[in-house]
């Protein structure tokens, strides 16, 4: 499972450890490299696969994001993919998450950790604060670099997503300004066999896990469907 920019392995195993454990599913949260987060989840994923066969991936926004790319490209190491909180679909552009992202380096780069996260304390639920503060001090001093690569790293297209036929099941926070509902439904509707589960920030910050139980309630309800890709995919 894939943290999200500028997230940890913590949050990763807070948030899909219950569910899979409930279900005897083992769980191994990637702790991402700030100097290249990418391929330091890239190399996770290769090494998983090539230690344990065809495994289930994962991840929250950019996490989601390299787990679902990484999955189209290696179709047979995967069973399943848990997509939480998609930023994007293709180029980054101007994303909500990407701006945030480059908003956030900019700020670092001149006011430094301290004082850009006492302001991100200040105007963020406590919740995503501890989780941000914990995580932020871990990555730095190459946290301003880790949140610019994350904001250039190209989300998978229509057409990828057209083409991946693993099963997904993916968690849309529909109060999520800077992780738009609107992109996990697409991601929904354009993958053949994919199903999306609602739910709110509040429920997430109650209880992380409640990602992990959207993705594989989202899984459940695709099951009887597999093997028969819909034809209602659009743009």
């Amino acid at each position: 499972m894939l943290p999200g920019t500028g997230s940890d392995a913590t949050f990763a195993e807070s948030a899909f450890g219950p569910a899979l454990q409930r279900r005897n599913i083992a769980v191994h949260p990637v702790s991402p490299d700030p100097r290249r987060v990418v391929a330091s989840y890239l190399e996770a994923l290769d090494r998983a696969a090539e230690r344990h066969g065809r495994i289930l991936v994962g991840g929250i926004s950019i996490g989601a994001a390299v787990a679902l790319r990484w999955t189209g490209e290696q179709p047979g190491r995967v069973a399943g993919v848990l997509a939480a909180l998609p930023a994007w679909t293709g180029a980054a552009g101007d994303a909500p998450a990407a701006l945030s992202a480059r908003a956030t380096a900019r700020q670092l780069r001149i006011d430094g950790l301290a004082a850009v996260t006492e302001r991100m304390r200040a105007s963020s639920p406590a919740w995503l604060a501890e989780t941000l503060s914990r995580s932020w001090a871990a990555q730095w001093p190459h946290l301003p670099d880790a949140l610019d690569e994350a904001a250039d790293y190209p989300g998978p297209t229509v057409a990828e997503l057209r083409r991946t036929e693993t099963p997904c099941g993916i968690a849309a926070a529909t109060d999520d300004p800077v992780h738009p509902s609107v992109v996990a439904e697409q991601w929904a509707r354009l993958l053949p066999h994919a199903m999306s589960t609602a739910l709110t920030l509040t429920e997430i910050g109650a209880d992380p896990a409640a990602l992990g139980h959207a993705c594989l309630a989202a899984l459940d309800r695709l099951a009887p469907h597999l093997g028969a890709p819909r034809s209602d995919a659009g743009d």
